[in-house]
Order: C-alpha cells, then structure tokens, then sequence
C-alpha cells in the first residue's frame, strides 16, 4: 500500500514576481506606471514576501510606534520606515548610515507626493475609493486562509519531511458506507487494540490485516515520508506524534481503519541522483545469462571504461541508456527497496556500486550527487500545492471556520428562521423565483455586531439559483434553505474576519497603507506631471531645443536583404546584379516570386553579422536547408551622424521632461510642506 507505491514530487517555479512591489514610490516615472497596470497580477504573490518579511523583523532597542519623522505634520513611525525599507532592499537592507538615509530620502518624497494628493481632495473621489476597494478584496479574498490555514500546513509538513518514519500497521477495510458497517470495524478495531502488543503485532498484521502488499511482511511498510499519499493525513499525523514501539489506533482514512506500530525514525535520506546500468531477467532460466551479463558491464567499469559508454553497450534500459543511464533524483518509497537501499548506500559522489538484483534484474548504479531537504522558502509552492491537493486543507478550513464562529459569538435568531422555513413552498426551487420575506425583515443571523436578515439570505440565495434549483432531487424546501443557510453562515463568516484584518494583522494593514497610498501618488503625479508632460506641447518644445545635443543618431547603415526562393536564380548572379543596381530594380529583373527584398535601418554597432559601415558591403550567403531558399544582405547606404528631430525622440524626450517635471514638484512640496526627522531616533534606528 505504501512501500511500492511512489510519493512522487514534481518541480516548481519560485514566484519571483513578489520581489520589491513598492519600490517605485519614492522614484516616480513610467516604472511606476508599469506597476500600476501590473499590481492585480502582483497581489497574490506579493502577500508571502511581506508577512515574511514584517515576521522577520528584529526585536529593537526603540518602539516601533517611535515617530522618524512627520511631514506636514502627519507621523511615520519607525515600524512603517522599517518594514517598506527592508521589504524593498531585500537582503542589502544592512541598515548602514548611508543606506538608510538614501532610502528615507526617497520615502519623504514619496509621502510629500501623497500629502499634496490629499490636499488636493483624492482621498474623497469615489473612483479612487473603488479602485482601492477592489485591491482589498483582491488581497483579502484568500489572505486569511493563507495565514490561518496554508502556512500552518505548510509549516508542519515542511517540519514532518525532516524525519523518516518507520511504521507497521494492520488494516482493517469497511465493506461499504453503511454507518452500521463501519460502526461494527471500529468496534472489531478497538477490540483488536486491546490484543495486540508490539511482540505479536506482526504475527497479527500477517493474519488479520487487508492490505495486501504488507500482510506478508506482517504489515511492516518500512520508512515513509510526509507527506503521504492524498487521504492519508490522519495516519501521517499519528505518525509523526506517536511514541516508537507502541501500537496506537484505531486510525480513519479512506482505506479504512489503521492499528499502527511505529519502530522509530531517523534523519530524512533526503534525495539521491542516479544513473544505472540494467540487465533483465525475463524469468528464472534467463536469470543466470544476465547475471552473467551485469558482472562483464562491472567489470568494465573497474578497468576505466566511462559509465556512459558502458550504459550505451550493456543497458536494456531503453529509456535512459543513451543518457548515460541517467535516473534522477527520487526520495525513498519510489523505486524497489533492495534498488532504494543500495542507491542511498553510497557515500560520494560518482561512487559505483557492485552489482545488485531487484524484481526486474541486475543494476549497477553511479550516484551523481545527494540533496537533503531544501530550505523552506524553496520548498513552499510544492509544499503548498501538496497541502491544497489534500483533504487536511479542506479539513483546516472548516476548523478555521467554527472557531470564527465561536470567536465573533456567531448566532443564528432561531425563531426568526422557524418563521422563514414555514413560509417556503417548491416555488423555492424554481431560478426566476421571488423568494418570499417576512414581514419586517427580521434578523436571521448575528455576527459580532452585525445583523444580517431575511433580505441578505434572500440575495445570497437568488445569487446561487441553480445551486439551489439542484437541490430539490434530495430535499424539501425547508431542508434545502437549512442546507444553503449553512453556506451562507460560513460566506458572512469569513467575510467579517476579513473586515477584521487591519485589526489583526499588523502587515496587512501596513499592505493596505501601502495600495492606499500608491493610488493617491499615482493620481496625483498623473495630474502634475505624466499627463503635463504629454499635453505641454510648448513645455515639451522648449526642453527639447534647450537640450537638443543630447537626443542625436550615431551613423547608420541602410541595408537591404534579399532573399532567394528555392529553385531561383544562382545566389552569386543575384549578388552580382545587385552591385550595381537599387533594390526596386532587382526585384523587377529576377521576378518578385524569385527574389524578394526588405529594407531596415541599423546603428553601427547593431549591424547584422558580416557587414560593415561601409556602402556595398555584403554578407556572406545564407543557405536555409529546412526551405531551400537562400539569403545575402548589402549596405546600400550610410548615413551620417546626426541630432534628430522632436517626432524622432519624442518618447524620449517625454520621459526626461517627466523627471525635471517630477524634480521641480518636490523643490515645491518641500518648500509647501514641512519636514521634521527625529534625529534621536534615526540613530537609533541607523545603529540597529
């Protein structure tokens, strides 16, 4: 059940977009504008780097309410320095005198610009309201989950893959979903608990247990690895909390019923990478002939012969002979024990072992390199998709969900609900249905401080119609609105908590400031500067012509490619007419379906291979096999150096004029705006 079966591991990619999500604040521009139109996409990822990194912060000398500095007279305190400076500088965040004070200069900036936006009314305009609106959601969707539920999984399986376990049990399968028929396994289960000892645990595992594959070796799996496979949380559980050399159980999965020994464990093997050489045995009379076989293949081995050259002559491994023999990496559990064994027996690297038979034939295996468990960082998106995967995730959330009950005094009016049920017929079932409300509205459901009434129940229930039309298979009106009422009280549930988070979690509200912020800086450098910059056409002219010297062309070559279709003329014909002709007139020579011509501009140190900033200079041919057809390219100009013209280096210009724009706004902030550093406290901080 465990031992042959593989606890496969796939690869996964690091989300590497979470990285610097606010860097740009301070430093307005079009980078800022490119995260803007990314941050939706960003939002997911973003929320592991900023709770690890606000959870990683050091204990400190000063409080992190201590006032750095205020701006207008509106405080930023030394946790919100501290969290946006280390989150953005990642591991140079060393907190060095000249590090800091260049970061702070930046965040005052940053925080002029967001004093100017809500004097100028921003934080009030309702599209803004909604546009931030729809980022909390966005974060808080699943940042509750996440916190509560996938980290503490993640955490614990990571903690679990550490050690191997080594575990027998007896399993005791339940015929059918009956309540009756498992009632009466457990019970059998129970009964057989207070028999077995761990001295006649195997004796009682090879006679009782229905599982197959260990009742032979009285029930004995060997080591595993969490996690194990999907469904078999509990049991992983048990496992890994259980003293060595006591029998423990009954234990539930979808198997069945578990009684479990468990022997001890050790440090996890970790991973090993493999190459083989394979010889089959097709039956026992062919065992000896490649027996025979394997020893010739380790023989040349011992004289020198390189593993590959011996894999590509010997190996009956189709698949891997012909990379050398090359496996992989793979933990325990996946390959046959006796082939597991003597992969993990060797020591070193390159290491060959002696020649071992397993179920299938003779190997002889090359251990290329070993990894132990990885760093939790790089372990998490596998370990997260492992934990979603599985039922514990589902399992979590439901716990998760009836301590927020109980946490928020959750209660449902059940009088009022009585009073709901009695009214409901089978037009409760139809989609177009007007789903009838008591008089007055009264308060089904209460959830902190908050009511929630027959109306909310009524639009939860016209917005999942078929959900609800689905359900008159199985119940009566009034069994299907307490089943959806249910799902309604987990939906309100979950969305008060999340109307808790800025109260709960210190981080997300500092994520919340910071998206709260970012709009106001956007809008306000928008209206000041992007959109002056673009609509200023007199402005943009006169930076333009006070800075012409500095948008110019270097010299540039016009080069015309020609290229010749399969079956056309001779290529050194081609190239020869073209010495002393312009492009339009070879085409017309040799015929638009025998040659063809494009036409680009280059910079000198941009031009294609084999040519050079000279008039006439050619390529050498270029012969496509997969096509038949054939190519050459020719300078047929060169032009000189020059400034260039406003259309030419518009963007360019553009986006410099932003940046004088965006200085001059900050010289007029600073003179508008009062800025006061705690120097006591930036020392303090510097010296952290």
């Amino acid at each position: 059940m465990y031992g042959a079966a593989p606890i496969r591991r796939s690869e996964g990619l690091h989300n590497k977009q979470r990285s610097k999500m606010v860097t740009f604040a301070p430093c307005v521009g079009w980078a800022a504008l490119r995260y803007w139109t990314q941050m939706s996409y960003m939002i997911k990822s973003f929320l592991g780097l900023a709770c690890a990194l606000f959870l990683s912060l050091p204990l400190l000398a000063q409080s992190n309410d201590d006032i750095l500095f205020t701006v207008d007279g509106k405080p930023v305190t030394v946790g919100e320095f501290r969290y946006i400076y280390t989150k953005t500088n990642g591991e140079a965040a060393d907190f060095s005198e000249a590090s800091v004070l260049e970061y702070l200069d930046l965040y005052e900036r940053f925080k002029l610009k967001v004093a100017r936006a809500r004097e100028m009314g921003l934080d009030t305009v309702s599209a803004l309201q909604q546009e931030l609106e729809g980022y909390r959601k966005q974060l808080a969707d699943n940042y509750l989950i996440d916190r509560e539920v996938t980290d503490q999984l993640v955490r614990e399986l990571y903690d679990r893959q550490q050690r191997d376990v080594d575990f027998s049990h007896l399993l005791l399968t339940i015929p059918s979903n009956e309540p009756a028929d498992t009632l009466a396994v457990y019970e059998r289960a129970q009964q057989l608990l207070r028999e077995i000892t761990p001295k006649n645990f195997a004796e009682k595992a090879a006679e009782l247990s229905q599982d197959r594959y260990s009742r032979e070796q009285g029930g004995r799996i060997g080591f595993v690895n969490a996690p194990l496979p999907r469904g078999m949380h509990r049991l992983e559980q048990a496992l890994y909390e259980a003293p060595d050399g006591v029998v423990f159980g009954p234990v539930r999965t979808p198997a069945g019923y578990h009684l479990v020994l468990r022997h001890g464990s050790r440090p996890a093997y970790g991973e090993v990478e493999i190459a083989h050489i394979l010889l089959r045995k097709e039956d026992e009379g062919d065992s000896a002939a490649a027996r025979q076989r394997a020893h010739e293949a380790r023989e040349a081995l011992t004289n020198g012969v390189p593993f590959e050259e011996v894999a590509a002559e010997y190996s009956e491994d189709d698949k891997t002979r012909n990379q050398g023999g090359y496996i992989g990496f793979f933990g325990i559990n996946r390959y046959d024990k006796v082939f597991e064994r003597a992969a993990f027996a060797l020591s070193e690297d390159g290491e060959i072992s002696e020649v071992i038979e397993s179920p299938v034939g003779f190997h002889i295996l090359k251990r290329i390199s070993h990894r132990g468990v990885q760093p939790l960082e790089d372990q998490r998106p596998l370990l997260e998709a492992a934990v979603r995967q599985d039922t514990r995730y589902a399992e979590a959330q439901r716990a998760l969900l009836d301590r927020l009950e109980k946490e928020y005094g959750t209660q449902t009016m059940d009088a009022n609900f009585d009073a709901y049920l009695a009214q409901l017929d089978t037009t409760f079932f139809q989609l177009d249905a007007t789903l009838p409300a008591p008089a007055g509205d009264p308060v089904l459901l209460k959830i902190g401080e908050r009511e929630l009434r027959a109306s909310d129940f009524n639009d939860y229930l016209q917005r999942n119609a078929r959900l609800r039309a689905s359900l008159e298979r199985r119940y009566e009106a009034d069994g299907a609105a307490e089943t959806l009422f249910e799902g309604w009280t987990e939906e309100q549930v979950k969305a008060y908590a999340e109307g808790q988070l800025e109260d709960k979690f210190p981080e997300f509200r500092a994520l919340m400031r910071e998206y709260r912020e970012g709009i106001l800086l956007f809008e306000a450098t928008k209206l000041e500067v992007w959109d002056k910059a673009s609509e200023d056409s007199t402005g943009l002219q006169q930076y333009f012509d006070a800075h012409r010297d500095d948008y110019r062309f270097g010299p540039r070559a016009r080069v015309i490619r020609y290229e010749i279709a399969a079956g056309g003329p001779d290529i050194q014909e081609v190239m020869t007419y073209a010495a002393d002709h312009d492009r339009e007139s070879v085409v017309e020579h040799f015929g638009p379906e025998s040659v063809s011509s494009s036409e680009d501009l280059f910079e000198a140190d941009r031009l294609p291979a084999g040519l050079t900033l000279e008039e006439g200079s050619r390529s050498a041919p270029e012969n496509k096999v997969s096509t038949g057809t054939q190519a050459f390219q020719v300078v047929a100009e060169v032009l000189p150096a020059r400034r260039k013209e406003l259309q030419e280096a518009r963007g360019y210009v553009i986006a410099d004029y932003q940046d004088q724009l965006e200085r001059e706004w900050v010289e007029s902030l600073r003179k508008k705006f009062t800025v006061k550093r705690n120097k006591k406290i930036l020392a303090q901080l510097i010296e952290s």
